[in-house]
């Protein structure tokens, strides 16, 4: 077996709301072969990963997969299943999977699950896909592999295991690791589902602990317990704990007695001073590294100062017990005692195996991965051992404690209790004073007290204290709290995230999705246009790129989950209109996870035969998604002259009974649009010559037909549907009728929307640029220029996209063929996986067949089409110019002296403005799929 492709859909998609991986999967020798044709086979497998027998498959209960893998199965389903127990094994919480077959009959298309937080450049699918591979091949050639062995590699423990066992074994410990290393910490993870349970968008930065939460201008940011608006200063006071002493000390907060040394006499002055015991630390450590305590002789401050870095601190080592208060926008969230490392002895293991075995406990992990860190035993250890009287090799007695460490952090090895309830409200008092003081938003307060429900003594001047503030943390680990050893859970997460986003903000802006076939860019950039009056930046993404309050700031093909990220994520927008288009849905997923209003401009032929696209309907399926991810409550805006559209409010994901559905059209006799006014509800409609607001009985007019920019007096009815669309999402969204009436009026299509039917003068001969790359959008483009000149009185300049199906390409070429009188073809630069030149000399091949007696030509650029489709042009006449890039066709237009036709009169003797009827009828085809 083969992986032939792998690639990452990092948001929702066609198969599932989440994130997920979709590998083609060539089975070589093993296609056409079923589990059951291999004795043995099952057992094996079954040996190998017992939790195989608890996967459901489409029986919906556990052993449904393996009645499966005993009836016969063929291996694509079995590899999906392996990789799916694999991702469990090593902690990936993934359920879903499915495998599809392709046009090949060795060759199947494999859909797996990917934890949402995973970064999307991640190894560890493909590695678990490669792993799952190769182990269904062995067994399938007859090596047995211990199902214990690889639990045990899985948790990162070793197994004695030789030959291709053993490289399982290190291969699935190696991926591992990796997973957890990429993984979210606790404390980034109890805000990340935070925010998700109140709705609010979370987007992780690569493989950081830095969070978005929120979109546009609502935007906040999270690194672990840190936030966008935590103070820059305030990090810095608590990160130099010299500073941190002082700030407290001046105003009156108990703090233990000592001071800083940078040098080794220094420290041997302040020791002589306080007496032990005294605790040595790094002026600017964290997480307890290099802190001494229980220094009780000057020989031993000597070695800690040189410990800690020599420049340090040393204080008074108060009596009592390890607190820890999160402080989350002035409330305390959270209390617990800090117990240090240890282990209890059982009367028959030694230290060592105790630690062994207390690392064995599935909540510790390496680092910060999980809610409690492994035990290392390091020269700290066997220091504290010692100093116990004993060894690694000691047995305690049943029920004795061993310290392990003397600091109480959890990155240590430490556990917590949890004390919230406990705490007395002088100390939360005083906690609160000193978040305050040093100016943090979210801060843990570390305290040295004989108990935290006691009440505090006031200081008193020249007296030691007895109990107080020994340290104040920034970016707090949350993992104590989330997960206490003893006491109740507190969920901080939900703390930090109610902090940033009061009174139960989902950290939302009003965002518009557009998809469809054919003017998907022209609605998404009208309904800009008209959202223009409501004072606010909108984000825009269309074919050509992404801009920012009506200025452009990225230039390519921004319809994917990228550009929709790169305008979510910008602080300064407040609306955003998304141009959503097939090839990044399918190849990445959606950009998002709900819009709040969905806009359907058509569905009809186009990019069949790629990326697993067949049929109109498959077409359709991909395409409802956008609809399916209008939140419950937001508006879905349909086009009611489409079958395919129609037929999404049918879907059981489009759910139309928890979204408004608003129709558009051409036709206002459409029986769906009949039935919908007559329940009162509201649709966008061509009639009697205006476009117009109906809802029930009642027509608000919005603009006459022939005053709308772009219809060219109403010859272009694809420009009334667009307008329609895009009147009917800027109305969903709150703009006034009187703002879209006039918005409608100056929109202005040269300027706004270049590239689609933009018309140019060139002498006494129009030029009509626009981008119309499939049957129906030709059909439409012709049939505009029909009404306006004829058919025997348009010259084109032709170029269609390489990477179309031939069967597209020749329809093409017929409504060409029907709908102008000369034709000069060219191929664009970027065959797109054709060789050069083939793609014209199709259309030529298609044209001549349907009219043999048609004036065409074929040209090597788009300099030569161009110019020799003018030449071909008589006064009067119009030139239309398809292309695959804008800019280089507008500058040649520029330079031949094309200008804006403005207010210059369109032709006044036009000629029958149809097509061919040889030609209606391959478009009524067409179009109806």
């Amino acid at each position: 077996m083969k992986i032939e492709s792998l690639r990452r859909l990092r948001g929702p998609n066609v198969y599932l709301s989440r994130p997920a991986v979709v590998a083609r999967l060539d089975l070589g020798a093993l296609a056409g072969v079923e589990t059951c044709d291999i004795t043995g086979f099952p057992e094996r497998l079954l040996r190998a990963l017992p939790g195989l027998t608890e996967h459901h498959c489409a029986a919906g209960a556990p052993g449904g997969f393996v009645s499966r893998l005993r009836g016969g199965t063929y291996f694509g389903h079995v590899t999906e299943h392996v990789c799916l127990e694999l991702s469990q094994l090593i902690g990936r919480d993934v359920s879903f999977g499915r495998t599809v077959s392709t046009d090949e009959p060795s060759v199947y298309q494999l859909i797996l699950e990917c934890p949402v937080d995973e970064p999307s450049d991640s190894s560890v699918p493909r590695d678990l896909l490669t792993m799952a591979v190769e182990l269904v091949t062995e067994i399938v050639a007859g090596r047995s592999f211990s199902g214990v062995a690889l639990a045990s590699a899985a948790s990162g423990i070793p197994q004695m295991q030789h030959g291709s066992a053993a490289d399982r074994l290190a291969e699935l410990a190696a991926i591992a690791s990796l997973a957890e290393r990429e993984a979210t910490g606790p404390s980034t993870r109890a805000i990340i589902a935070a925010a998700r349970r109140r709705g609010i968008p979370v987007e992780r930065c690569g493989d950081l602990s830095l969070i978005r939460l929120g979109w546009g201008n609502r935007r906040r940011l999270a690194w672990a317990a840190m936030s966008d608006r935590t103070s820059g200063v305030g990090i810095d006071i608590a990160g130099d704990k010299e500073i941190t002493r002082r700030l407290l000390a001046d105003a009156g907060v108990p703090i233990p007695a000592g001071g800083q040394a940078c040098t080794a006499a220094a420290a041997a002055r302040l020791f002589a001073e306080l007496g032990g015991p005294v605790v040595v630390k790094p002026r600017q450590g964290r997480q307890g590294d290099r802190v001494t305590l229980n220094v009780m002789t000057g020989a031993e401050t000597t070695y800690a100062f040189s410990a800690a870095g020599e420049d340090v601190i040393i204080e008074r080592q108060l009596a009592g017990r390890d607190y820890r208060v999160l402080v989350v926008a002035g409330e305390v969230v959270a209390a617990a005692e800090r117990i240090a490392a240890h282990v209890v002895g059982d009367g028959r293991s030694t230290v060592t195996e105790l630690v062994d075995r207390t690392n064995t406990d599935p909540r510790r992990g390496a680092g910060h991965s999980r809610v409690l860190t492994r035990i290392t035993v390091d020269d700290a250890v066997l220091r504290v051992l010692e100093r116990q009287g004993h060894t690694l090799a000691y047995v305690p007695s049943a029920g004795q404690k061993v310290w392990l460490r003397e600091t109480t952090n959890l990155s240590t090895g430490g556990t917590s209790h949890d004390v919230t309830d406990r705490v007395h409200p002088d100390v939360t008092r005083l906690c609160l004073r000193v978040a305050a003081l040093v100016g943090l938003d979210i801060c843990g307060i570390d305290l040295r007290l004989a108990d935290i429900a006691d009440p505090l003594a006031p200081v008193r001047a020249g007296d030691e204290v007895s109990g107080g503030v020994i340290e104040v943390n920034a970016v707090p680990g949350l993992r104590m709290h989330l997960a206490p050893v003893r006491g109740r859970a507190h969920d901080v997460g939900d703390a930090i995230v109610r902090a940033m986003f009061p009174a139960g903000s989902d950290g939302r802006i009003p965002a518009v999705a557009v998809t469809g076939t054919n003017g998907k860019t022209t609605v998404a950039r009208m309904t800009a246009h008209l959202l223009g009056d409501s004072g606010k930046r909108i984000g825009l993404t269309t074919t050509d790129g992404v801009s920012i309050d009506g200025r452009e700031i990225f230039r390519a093909d921004a319809t994917g989950p990228l550009s929709a990220q790169m305008v979510l994520g910008d602080p300064g927008v407040q609306v955003a209109v998304l141009e959503t288009a097939r090839g990044g849905l399918l190849k990445r997923g959606l950009g998002y996870d709900w819009s709040d209003v969905g806009v359907l401009t058509n569905i009809t032929a186009d990019h069949l035969g790629q990326d697993g696209l067949a049929t109109i309907e498959d077409l359709a399926h991909v395409k409802a998604l956008v609809a399916e991810r209008v939140r419950d409550g937001g508006t879905l805006v349909l086009n009611a002259d489409d079958p395919w559209v129609r037929s999404l409010v049918d879907r059981p994901r489009v759910r139309a009974d928890r979204k408004r559905i608003v129709w558009f059209g051409l036709d206002p006799r459409q029986p769906v649009v009949v039935e919908h006014l007559a329940k009162g509800a509201t649709a966008f409609l061509l009639q009697d010559g205006w476009l117009v607001q109906a809802t029930g009985a009642r027509r608000t007019p919005l603009v006459r037909l022939a005053d709308l920019p772009g219809a060219y007096g109403g010859a272009a009815l694809h420009a009334a549907a667009n307008a329609l669309a895009a009147a009917a999402a800027a109305r969903a969204l709150g703009a006034g009728q009187e703002s879209v009436t006039r918005r409608l009026a100056d929109f202005d299509p040269a300027v706004a929307n270049p590239g689609r039917a933009t018309l140019l003068r060139l002498g006494d001969v129009a030029v009509f640029v626009d981008y119309a790359h499939n049957p129906a959008a030709l059909a439409a483009t012709l049939r505009t220029l029909h009404e306006l000149w004829g058919a025997e009185r348009c010259v084109a300049a032709v170029t269609l996209p390489g990477d179309r199906r031939d069967d597209l390409l020749a329809a093409c070429a017929q409504i060409v063929a029907d709908g102008v009188g000369r034709a000069v073809l060219y191929d664009d630069e970027d065959p797109r996986g054709r060789e050069p030149g083939e793609v014209s000399a199709l259309v030529e091949r298609e044209m001549r067949a349907r009219r043999p007696k048609l004036l065409s030509m074929r040209a090597d650029s788009y300099r030569e089409a161009i110019t020799s489709a003018l030449s071909l042009a008589r006064p009067g006449e119009v030139v239309l110019v398809l292309y695959e890039r804008l800019a280089p066709v507008l500058r040649l237009l520029s330079e031949l002296g094309a200008a804006r036709a403005g207010s210059a009169p369109l032709p006044t003797t036009p000629a029958p403005g149809a097509l061919r009827s040889p030609a209606r009828e391959l478009v009524r085809g067409v179009l109806q799929g």
